[in-house]
C-alpha cells in the first residue's frame, strides 16, 4: 500500500511558495495583457466603430493567445504547478497543494481563453 491516502495542507512554506507561483503566473499573464492593449491604445482613435479593444488582427491574437499560452504554460508546462506536484509527491512532501495551484492556474486560463474569445469575434 502506498501513504497516498494522507493529504497534508499544512505546510507554510510550501503554501507560500505555490502562492507565490501561481501570483507570478498570473502577474505575468495580466502584463502582457496590458503591454499589449497600450500598445495598440494608439491606434484605437482610428478604428473606434469596429472594434472596441484592439484594431489590428495580430493585436486580437496577441491579446487572446499570448496570456492564455502563459496561463497554460505556468499550470502545465515544463515548470508548471503539476510539475511541482509530482516532483513534492515523488519525494515524499505536500504535494496537495501544488495540485491545487496547478488547477487554479488551469481554471484562470480557461476563464480567460472564453472572455477573450470575444475581442476575436465580430
Amino acid at each position: 500500500m502506498t501513504g497516498d491516502v494522507e493529504k497534508r495542507w499544512s505546510d507554510p512554506t510550501t503554501f507560500r511558495r505555490a502562492g507565490w507561483y501561481a501570483g507570478a503566473v498570473v502577474g505575468a499573464a495580466l502584463a502582457a495583457m496590458a503591454i499589449t492593449l497600450i500598445a495598440t491604445d494608439a491606434d484605437r482613435r482610428d478604428c473606434a466603430d469596429t472594434r472596441p479593444v484592439t484594431c489590428t488582427e495580430v493585436g486580437h491574437s496577441i491579446v487572446m493567445f499570448v496570456p492564455t499560452g502563459i496561463l497554460l504554460l505556468g499550470g502545465l508546462g515544463g515548470l508548471g504547478a503539476f510539475v511541482n506536484a509530482y516532483r513534492a509527491w515523488r519525494s515524499g512532501g505536500t504535494w496537495p497543494i501544488w495540485h491545487g495551484a496547478g488547477w487554479i492556474l488551469l481554471t484562470f486560463m480557461l476563464i480567460y481563453l472564453g472572455l477573450s474569445a470575444r475581442v476575436v469575434a465580430p
